[in-house]
């Protein structure tokens, strides 16, 4: 279930990159990496979000999470006027009565063409996770 390549008998990380790990795990929480909809850059931000949402379920499954267990998130927007194509597509996949505390922001995107990038962080399932 987890990719572990550090010491740390009570951090555990998956998909490590160079850069950052996709998910870290530590002390019943799974803080993911900002998700970003690789490969569809320019594609709308709706697009895009639905993208980004299935990769935080993947992610949160690996884990050993789930989105009705998200603590809190935070959602940047290279544009402020696709706030609604963007909050249409959250709140078709967010759980009723287990929303998650949220911030969304406008900000100039590291990659030109991506229009969103959510962070996130979970509580593992009870008995998930080995620390």
């Amino acid at each position: 279930m987890h990719e572990d390549a550090g010491t740390d008998d009570d951090i555990v990380r998956l998909e490590i990159g160079p850069r950052s790990s996709q998910a870290v795990i530590f002390n019943g929480m799974v803080h993911l990496a900002g998700q970003v909809a690789r490969g569809s850059e320019n594609a709308s931000v709706a697009q895009q979000t639905r993208e980004i949402l299935a990769n935080v379920d993947r992610l949160l499954e690996a884990s050993g999470s789930h989105r009705s267990r998200i603590i809190s998130t935070t959602i940047f927007l290279s544009d402020f006027r696709r706030f609604d194509e963007m909050n249409d597509v959250w709140m078709a996949w967010v759980v009723p009565g287990r929303t998650p505390a949220r911030a969304v922001v406008e900000a100039k995107l590291v990659t030109p063409g991506f229009g969103v990038e959510i962070f996130v962080q979970a509580a593992l399932k009870p008995g998930a996770g080995r620390n």
